[in-house]
């Protein structure tokens, strides 16, 4: 084989080993070196590729160095084989709006997530960018909580699902809100396989309603009914408790079949009957509202917050078929405390020994009156005489 002939094939290796330039084609790059205006892409050909600034990226405002760095693989496309000066003419955003279409089609087909960052805010949402290609996020599908203020989103990284794809007409709509969806479906899912009744938890108040307070303990939404909000009755909710408030709560209840989580809002006051003698002793007599009447007697709840049981019997010295007859629900009566049983949270009251009891102190006045004893004092004949009624 002759110098020529070696020579020959020589170059024809060379030129085989050479990347084919043709403009409009899709080519591997390494970038080998960023300035501030353009940057110099090795693509396997004679001439390394230049790429401008402007045809980096479809985003306004980034440097060069804020997207590429030395040693990058990227894809470029082919605008000119040759400037005229030897040089080839690439673009970095051209390559990705043609590539990018294929992986936004196979990420939409396969329900893939990507990180995207918010740009800006339009009307109705707002804006990021995949690859250079511009997606819309409505305001709906930013977040599975009411969004208030789109602008607080602006540079924020987020994990997106494509909802809607059409490359004709180069829409791409994307949603945070199906993310987080299928985020808290797993998280509900592996926290009701751990709550038990009795554990206690933070929580947050999400909703209010006449009936009680939703409350979110880190996923699901529990109801704290109205007469778990406080020792004292309340009409609503709002009386104890606002949206947003983080509250200790005490999981009653757990029904998962149901999605039912029933829970009671700890700590907004104080245990009454943790220190009961401070409210409350035996033969005090007190005003109380008549909450609950049933059969064998009415509840009445004193002010403290606690509540004592009439029996039917202590209602009155008159007899009554029914407690019902004398009483209703919201009726203020004056009762005398009888017992006191702080560990079983418990206290019997009477309303009849209230009466029989102004009964008493009438009949002493008049007989202490009518003895006219210097000796004795009008306390001590009421002692006497009460000493007496409750002996009975």
């Amino acid at each position: 084989m002759t110098d020529q002939q070696d020579m020959n094939q020589f170059m024809d290796e060379i030129d085989k080993s050479m990347t084919k330039l043709e403009k409009g084609a899709i080519l591997k790059g390494t970038v080998m070196t960023v300035g501030e205006e353009d940057v110099i892409v090795n693509i396997g050909h004679m001439s390394d590729g230049i790429i401008t600034k402007n045809e980096l990226t479809s985003e306004s405002g980034k440097e060069p160095s804020q997207i590429v760095s030395e040693g990058d693989e990227i894809d470029v496309y082919v605008l000119k084989a040759d400037d005229g000066e030897g040089n080839v003419v690439l673009s970095k955003k051209r390559a990705d709006q043609v590539v990018v279409w294929d992986e936004l089609a196979e990420a939409f087909e396969n329900g893939k997530t990507m990180d995207i960052t918010v740009k800006e805010t339009v009307k109705g949402g707002a804006v990021a960018f995949v690859k250079g290609v511009r997606a819309f996020i409505p305001a709906s599908q930013l977040s599975v909580a009411y969004v208030e203020d789109l602008e607080s989103f602006v540079g924020q990284e987020l994990n997106v699902k494509i909802i809607e794809l059409n490359k004709e007409k180069k829409n791409v709509v994307l949603s945070r809100r199906e993310v987080e969806q299928g985020e808290l479906k797993e998280k509900r899912a592996k926290l009701w396989d751990t709550l038990l009744p009795g554990d206690t938890m933070k929580g947050e108040v999400k909703r209010l309603e006449k009936f009680g307070a939703f409350i979110d303990i880190g996923g699901l939404d529990g109801l704290a009914h109205v007469s778990q909000l406080s020792w004292k009755r309340v009409k609503h909710p709002s009386e104890v408790v606002s949206i947003g408030d983080q509250v200790d709560v005490e999981i009653l209840s757990v029904d998962k079949e149901k999605n039912r989580l029933s829970l009671k809002v700890l700590n907004v006051q104080d245990n009454p009957w943790d220190n009961i003698n401070a409210y409350h002793n035996v033969n005090d007599v007190v005003e109380g509202t008549v909450v609950r009447v049933a059969d064998f007697g009415a509840f009445v709840a004193l002010e403290s917050g606690v509540e004592g049981l009439v029996h039917v019997s202590e209602i009155s010295n008159e007899h009554i078929k029914h407690p019902k007859d004398a009483l209703q629900a919201g009726q203020k009566v004056e009762v005398r405390i009888l017992d006191i049983k702080p560990g079983d949270q418990r206290m019997s009251l009477s309303i009849k020994a209230v009466d029989d009891d102004s009964a008493a102190v009438e009949q002493a006045v008049e007989e202490f009156a009518q003895e006219g004893d210097a000796t004795a004092t009008l306390g001590d004949v009421l002692s006497d005489k009460l000493k007496d009624f409750f002996k009975e």
